[in-house]
């Protein structure tokens, strides 16, 4: 089953912070003044709530920093350099490891952060074979998490729902990714992926829904032609 490794989620930095709303501050100091006091309140409340939300950000990112650190710590023998995060054994690590995660699926559960930790969780079932539990997590992170999240979610539920030959359901999210691309889950790649699904029963579709990327940029003509010849294959 092909999917988001762990890997694939610490260099995962397409979706960053938006901020605004200092700039409006400090560039508007002297109408604060000018409109009295309501407009002093007014302003005051929006910078407390700019850094509030910067803060509880911050907050985030320091604890989705630990549980990867924890994520890539060693075990067993004591380590020969000082400071390298360790523990006794895989089962202490594997401990501290689903609490790490597990308190920013809980505690943060829609924001960036806490949509990675869910990853790494899904991940995790679904490497144990445990398909429902898999399945329970992604739908998870398609309900709650930003969209770049939600569309990466879609695509490791559809493959999911293949795995456990619900392929009606996973067409159904893969054609709704096709219609609705985002930066993460482009519509070509959405594409591919619904033709090797289909393509185990109807390749002559797959082969229409692939036909127009081989002429596509360079990567995804590639890709496009290494399906082509998954689908050619397929039954022999």
């Amino acid at each position: 089953m092909s999917g988001y490794t762990r890997k694939d989620l610490k260099k995962d930095k397409f979706a960053e912070e938006v901020k605004h709303g200092y700039e409006f501050l400090t560039e508007h100091r002297g109408q604060a003044k000018l409109y009295g006091g309501i407009a002093a309140i007014v302003i005051a409340i929006g910078a407390g709530s700019y850094f509030y939300i910067h803060y509880q950000a911050e907050v985030r990112e320091e604890k989705l920093a630990e549980a990867i650190r924890i994520d890539g710590a060693a075990f067993g023998p004591t380590p020969t350099q000082p400071g390298t995060l360790h523990y006794a054994t895989i089962e202490e690590k594997e401990q501290a490891r689903a609490k790490a995660f597990g308190e920013l699926v809980t505690k943060y559960r829609g924001s960036q952060e806490g949509a990675i930790a869910a990853f790494y969780l899904a991940s995790d079932v679904a490497d144990k074979g445990d398909m429902a539990g898999a399945e329970k997590r992604y739908k998870d992170i398609l309900d709650s998490a930003p969209v770049e999240y939600a569309s990466m979610a879609r695509m490791s539920l559809a493959k999911i729902y293949e795995t456990e030959g619900k392929t009606a359901d996973a067409e159904k999210l893969l054609r709704y990714a096709m219609d609705h691309p985002t930066i993460s889950v482009s519509k070509e790649r959405a594409t591919i992926q619904l033709a090797l699904l289909i393509g185990k029963t109807n390749p002559d579709a797959a082969r229409k829904l692939l036909e127009p990327l081989r002429t596509s940029r360079t990567p995804v003509s590639r890709a496009a032609v290494q399906a082509l010849g998954d689908i050619q294959n397929v039954g022999k």
